[in-house]
């Protein structure tokens, strides 16, 4: 008699408790606007989040200090005419993200190294408005809805739009450098592998298209690829697997794996539940897990991938609480907790709680290093520049130890932009004037002709 035999997993245990409320962060008002979009983005150092009111303003939290936000007090980020939609951080540098606008442009902006907007006893800390961007991106002919960077290349972005292109932009020149134009219409989400080699968008016609990011053309379609209306979620697991996110015609969610090499039907469909809200896939390369969160809901599922059918297993019961979440997003490993073996950190945002910090740790005894579950991950470092890679250069991210001893979560990067915005250009320019008519008087006084 053959006996049972349970699948073995080093991620089985993991948890997440319910954060306490001085570990969130409170006290904002959330903008009111709708969409596919997270709401929230973060870096290994920081958060951002748009908030109501006029001019885009967009509240940047460091994560090592929650707390109250102070409106009117605390120093928020705003430049844009519009609403804010969508932003994300430069994964190659921790200070500097991009925001995307209702006002149909892009900015680009660096976080001040004295940035506090809470203090060290989580109270609102008085601040400066903060609203001179480094760079202005601006092509598209309606509002920008999605931003990713891309994972290996240095100042690369891609940009959708309500104009129904998908555009690549040469940030540091904000030029931008391939535009795919025949996109039939709005955008649910787009997404880079994990080279940048390929990048993949899905639509609201529920097909979904691979494309090449250097010259904006079409190189696969995989047709109707969920039968519902729900928006449609896109993740590369690998170079040629895919999971996409979605609902079937009976409006059940579904996560569904795709061959890449041969995608006239997945190779596994896992029903989720009946939930109305679109799910958002966060998915860590590092263990090979899927976080798969719910706009409108509470649960926070885990699966973990294996190369064998039926690929995605699920792990546990996850995170479950009572609040309801409106947007997530992942915090980039660098950013955690590694000597306390928190595996992941996702931060969701809610309607009326402020952000709940949520930790996923895998129970160890030991002190020490868990290497194991902790492999080398990304690092803050670009494999290639803009032009490398658009000249066809193809690396893998550059990756780094998690072990603190090596270096690890203490490799963080500092500013490393060459941008400067039109302020500091311009008090650097009035700084130099002010030198040379100095210069001018003491050359004049001492008879000398110049």
């Amino acid at each position: 008699m053959s006996g049972f035999k349970i699948r073995t997993s080093k991620y089985r245990h993991v948890f997440c408790d319910q954060p306490k409320n001085e570990e969130c962060w409170t006290e904002f008002r959330i903008s009111t606007v709708t969409g596919d979009q997270q709401y929230v983005k973060a870096s290994a150092k920081y958060f951002a989040i748009g908030l109501q009111g006029g001019g885009g303003p967009m509240m940047v939290g460091r994560l090592d200090r929650p707390g109250r936000f102070t409106s009117g007090v605390s120093p928020i980020f705003s430049g844009h005419s519009g609403a804010v939609l969508d932003m994300d951080w430069n994964p190659h540098n921790d200070d500097m993200f991009a925001s995307a606008s209702e006002d149909t442009n892009i900015k680009i902006w660096q976080v001040p190294e004295d940035w506090e907007p809470t203090d060290e006893n989580g109270e609102g800390k008085p601040g400066e408005e903060h609203k001179d961007s480094l760079a202005d991106l601006e092509a598209h002919r309606k509002k920008v809805t999605l931003l990713r960077y891309h994972p290996t290349a240095g100042n690369t972005l891609m940009s959708t739009s309500a104009d129904y292109t998908v555009k690549i932009w040469d940030v540091e020149n904000t030029t931008a450098v391939t535009s795919v134009d025949d996109v039939p219409n709005l955008v649910h989400d787009v997404v880079w592998d994990s080279k940048g080699e390929s990048a993949a968008f899905s639509c609201k016609d529920k097909n979904l298209r691979i494309i090449d990011p250097r010259t904006g053309a079409i190189s696969s379609t995989i047709e109707t690829v969920h039968e519902g209306s729900k928006s449609v979620k896109i993740t590369y697991a690998t170079d040629s697997l895919m999971f996409t996110t979605g609902a079937s015609k009976q409006s059940t969610r579904e996560i569904r794996v795709w061959d890449l090499k041969n995608t006239s039907k997945p190779i596994h469909t896992e029903n989720v539940d009946t939930a109305a809200g679109a799910m958002i896939p966060l998915w860590d390369p590092d263990t090979n897990v899927l976080f798969l969160c719910g706009k409108g809901d509470g649960i926070v599922r885990l699966y973990e991938y294996e190369n064998k059918s039926p690929y995605i297993f699920k792990l546990n019961d996850g995170f479950r609480s009572n609040t309801p979440g409106k947007g997530y997003c992942m915090v980039p490993k660098r950013g955690l907790d590694i000597m306390g073996c928190e595996t992941a950190r996702i931060l969701k945002v809610t309607s009326g709680q402020g952000i709940h910090p949520l930790t996923f740790t895998v129970p160890r005894k030991s002190d020490a290093f868990q290497d194991d579950i902790f492999p080398e991950s990304a690092a803050p470092t670009p494999a290639h520049s803009h032009a490398e890679w658009f000249g066809g250069s193809a690396k893998s991210p550059v990756t780094m130890s998690m072990n603190p001893k090596d270096g690890g979560t203490a490799k963080i990067t500092k500013s490393k932009t060459s941008f400067k915005s039109v302020a500091s250009v311009s008090k650097e320019l009035e700084a130099a004037k002010k030198r040379i008519s100095e210069l001018e008087a003491l050359l004049k006084k001492n008879g000398i002709s110049y």
